[in-house]
């Protein structure tokens, strides 16, 4: 790690920016180090995930041999980004054994994300995938206080109905009941759950 901060490239990230993963026609993986942002597919204009800081992105790069990408990031907030050219990130991950190792965990709970989205649209209802979603995203996005574990409200009904394979009405309509219920309570900027104790903060 005291390697790559040598060599990292460091940018500024203004909410709503489109994050090219390719520049220049260069493949380049990216640390988010301060921020939320989406993931979204080109073609479908879908959003595939949210990657909250501390993680990565753009690592489809180092697999990919093709200069091109179906993929783009958009920040959801103020965001700090580092980002290294995809070849040396190699070089260094072939030189850092742990450092591979963590990449290919993050590829593959990605992965595993995918498939129970698949898993959910095929043996859960609409209004259960939108419910169990919504929990899961306080949770990992979260923070707990006092009794409620509190996120930023970073995205919208759209992105909601993306991610749960589902339309944006109905998402505005089982959020309007989970708020009735007592199950969640949200505004722009914020969305909470009581805590329980097998909620757990990564």
């Amino acid at each position: 790690m005291m390697r790559m901060c040598e060599i990292f490239e460091m940018d500024n990230i203004d909410k709503g920016t489109t994050i090219e993963l390719l520049k220049e026609d260069k493949k380049n993986v990216f640390f988010l180090k301060k921020g939320t942002v989406k993931i979204v597919d080109l073609v479908s204009e879908n959003v595939k995930y949210i990657v909250k800081k501390g993680n990565i992105f753009g690592e489809l790069t180092l697999y990919n041999e093709s200069n091109e990408t179906q993929e783009q990031a958009i920040a959801l907030e103020d965001c700090i980004i580092c980002y290294i050219e995809a070849e040396r990130m190699i070089s260094i991950m072939d030189k850092h054994h742990s450092l591979k190792n963590n990449v290919f965990k993050v590829y593959g709970t990605r992965i595993k994300k995918l498939e129970r989205r698949l898993n959910d649209l095929l043996y859960k209802d609409s209004a259960t995938r939108i419910h169990d979603f919504i929990n899961d995203y306080i949770i990992e996005f979260g923070e707990l206080h006092e009794n409620r574990i509190i996120a930023r409200n970073l995205i919208s009904h759209k992105d909601i109905a993306n991610l749960t394979n589902t339309c944006r009405q109905t998402v505005s309509n089982i959020l309007s009941v989970m708020r009735k219920k007592g199950e969640i309570e949200y505004n722009t900027q914020f969305i909470s759950i009581p805590s329980k104790e097998q909620n757990k903060i990564p």
